[in-house]
């Protein structure tokens, strides 16, 4: 077949003209549920070994989940063993529903409950589709038909709770395929089952409205859910949840949007693992709450761990781009991207409102560290370069030899094509500007101060020593004018910056200098025990270079073919 997008129908929007959820915030966390052992084991190529469900429930416990729906215990036998594994070895903290789901047969609903029997609190979860084309084209069978299904299970699964009555029974019923039902009969349905369970005479009740398919945009979603919280009857002794799935790549929108439509509680997994696309991401949707200064309710701060976890219980490696658990989630190779980071985090003291460009949350809260920020390759700047040296080294770098750098590290990016280290970065800054060639080491300095400047002799070398002196304005001038007089060149200082290094450093000075020399650029920097040798160490390297391309120069052209 072609790709023909005429075979697809538009789906219809609800003709809603009082809805209020989009001037709705949320201001506080719904319930939710974690379906990683159930929704999200059923969706892996190789589902998980008992050990790896164990681990996966024991991380969701420790990061608070109180809900966790731990299998389909009547569909498979390991999902059941993995049921009376949990109840047996007293697994279960006392504050924490297991959920496990059923479909409303008398046989698999009779089958669950054997599966959980001796638990503290469970929520059995019973579902029938509803849809329009299940209906018609999967059971051939009516709106009464359908109805009947799900009333018939509801009376079913409140017999043989009935039966154990020292559990803590919640119920739960998901029209499945709730987002193709059309709505009057979706309601239809739920009031017919909560006639059954009565909220009203205190069970408790929750009724999961699941977008099995994603079939339309979240605002969309939206009505539907604010629709059904305005029509079904006992409102307001239920819990409404959503289930929403990733066809169309919305689900955490979709769930966020139904939160505010009115929905109680939110259904999901860890990074979003499930059939198809993927169920809604219970990690992302949390992280969106905190980030707004909402208590998520739950504790994501060992990203690491949890990343950890699940890629091993699931065989499903963490995309680096994931929203705040992706490897490259916070970093930033863009150089102006590195720049403003690089001038926020300058300005931020802890206890401060965080208002950092391009981080939407501190990437400390995670587990993470700024030296993952800010990475270095060919499309990085200055800011970057700058930030590295003075995360790493202690480093600081006038603007202009930021510039000027930056080109000699993407220079090395380009080459490489990739991503460049902070020890490579590190070696070009003292290979290009920092290495001391030993006949242009400073050894000695003596500074006279008189009415018309300063005297200053240098000693420089290493088995032949060279002494000069000069005068001038200051002890930089003073030297330049020596070094011309000795070489017989003109020296113009173009630039000059000196920094007192951070405790914890062998040198306690780095001086940055830039000269002119026959029209041409000769930049050098320089660590010292003091500003003024840094500064007179520099001076004598940037001549160097000069000196040194002179030379090389001239050999060139002695080797060159008459």
């Amino acid at each position: 077949m072609g790709f023909d997008h005429r075979k697809y129908v538009a789906f219809t929007p609800v003709r809603k003209t009082d809805r209020r959820w989009p001037d709705k915030v949320i201001e506080s966390a719904p319930d939710w549920c974690a379906v990683d052992l159930r929704d999200g084991n059923q969706a892996l190529v190789k589902p998980m070994s008992v050990a790896q469900k164990t681990r996966m429930f024991d991380l969701l416990v420790k990061l608070g989940f109180k809900e966790i729906e731990i299998g389909f215990p009547a569909a498979s036998q390991p999902d059941f063993d993995f049921c009376r594994k949990l109840i047996d070895e007293n697994r279960i903290p006392d504050d924490v529903h297991i959920q496990v789901l059923t479909q409303a047969r008398p046989e698999l609903i009779a089958r669950t409950y054997e599966a959980v029997e001796g638990a503290k609190a469970v929520i059995v979860h019973v579902y029938n589709s509803t849809s329009t084309v299940q209906r018609e084209k999967v059971f051939g069978l009516d709106r009464a038909g359908i109805r009947e299904i799900a009333v018939n299970g509801a009376r079913i699964v409140k017999a043989h709770a009935e039966k154990q009555p020292g559990t803590q029974w919640t119920f739960q019923y998901s029209p499945e395929s709730f987002t193709g039902t059309e709505l009057d009969f979706a309601a239809d349905v739920i009031d017919a089952v909560n006639d059954v369970w009565r909220p009203d005479q205190g069970q408790p009740v929750v009724i999961n409205l699941p977008a099995t398919v994603e079939m339309a945009t979240p605002n969309v979603f939206a009505d539907q859910i604010e629709w059904i919280c305005d029509t079904v009857r006992y409102r307001e002794h239920i819990r409404i949840s959503v289930h929403t799935h990733n066809d169309r790549g919305c689900g955490v929108a979709a769930a966020e949007l139904a939160v505010m439509a009115g929905a109680d509680r939110v259904e999901g997994t860890l990074m979003g693992n499930g059939e198809r696309t993927g169920n809604m991401d219970l990690v992302t949707m949390a992280m969106n709450l905190y980030s707004q200064g909402i208590d998520p309710k739950v504790d994501l701060s060992g990203m690491a761990e949890i990343t950890d976890v699940v890629e091993a219980c699931t065989e499903i490696q963490t995309h680096p781009r994931h929203p705040y658990a992706g490897e490259l989630v916070f970093t930033a190779f863009s150089g102006s991207h590195q720049d403003a980071i690089r001038k926020c985090l300058s300005t931020y003291s802890a206890g401060d409102s965080w208002e950092i460009a391009y981080l939407p949350i501190d990437p400390r809260d995670l587990g993470r560290r700024y030296e993952e920020v800010v990475r270095i390759n060919s499309q990085s700047g200055k800011g970057g370069v700058a930030y590295v040296l003075e995360r790493d080294y202690n480093i600081s770098l006038p603007r202009w030899l930021q510039i000027e750098f930056s080109k000699v590290v993407q220079s090395a990016a380009e080459a490489e094509g990739g991503e460049v280290d902070s020890d490579t970065i590190h070696r070009l800054f003292e290979d290009r500007y920092l290495s001391v060639r030993p006949e242009w080491c400073l050894r000695t300095y003596d500074l006279h101060r008189t009415d018309d400047g300063v005297t200053a002799t240098v000693e420089y070398g290493q088995d032949q020593l060279m002494k000069l002196s000069g005068e001038g304005l200051g002890a930089v001038e003073a030297v330049a004018a020596g070094l011309e007089s000795h070489h017989g060149f003109s020296l113009a200082v173009e630039a000059y910056d000196e920094f007192a290094l951070g405790e914890g450093t062998k040198a306690n000075a780095m001086a940055c200098i830039r000269i002119q020399v026959g029209g041409q650029p000769y930049s050098a920097a320089a660590l010292a025990e003091d500003t003024t040798s840094a500064t007179l160490q520099a001076l004598l390297s940037a001549v160097a270079h000069h000196v040194g391309s002179r030379q090389d120069a001239g050999q060139k052209q002695a080797g060159s073919p008459a």
